[in-house]
């Protein structure tokens, strides 16, 4: 298992975030794009994993309403996955989430995306339903936590 370094960041480090997103991602997207999605948000989290500190992964989230945090996205480059970065991220953003006091963190997934799907039902993640996505042409995965009883 990776051992790896995870940092809360702020506001100027939104460029690094941008890079993993497009190392990992596609269509590509800038800061820019980032910048507008966190317009009118709240508690706007981002956090970054790195090994031998090379960034290797990244999480983005904010408040979806009082007492949830939505985890919108996760993202590990292809030749660090499978060694426990995502988990040492979601790990990082439970803790982080606990002491807001959210009380539940949503995430939604493509079902086409099997390891992240696996690694939420690993994780205690439950599915709570499924939304369309007119961008995608596909459904995706809605997975609900508790963090009441951690």
């Amino acid at each position: 298992m990776a051992n790896a370094k995870i940092d809360i960041l702020g506001p100027e480090e939104i460029p690094l975030v941008a890079s993993l997103y497009n190392q990992i991602f596609r269509p590509q997207r800038d800061a820019a794009f980032l910048r507008r999605r966190f317009l009118g948000r709240y508690n706007v989290l981002m956090m970054a994993a790195a090994i031998d500190d090379n960034p290797v992964g990244f999480f983005v989230g904010f408040e979806l309403k009082p007492n949830a945090f939505f985890a919108w996205l996760y993202g590990v480059l292809p030749d660090y996955r499978r060694a426990g970065v995502a988990a040492q991220l979601m790990a990082g953003v439970h803790e982080w989430a606990k002491q807001q006091e959210y009380e539940v963190i949503r995430f939604e997934c493509h079902n086409q995306h099997r390891p992240m799907l696996h690694m939420a039902i690993a994780q205690g993640y439950d599915i709570v339903g499924i939304r369309w996505d007119p961008d995608r042409q596909q459904n995706l995965v809605i997975f609900e936590r508790s963090l009441a009883h951690e």
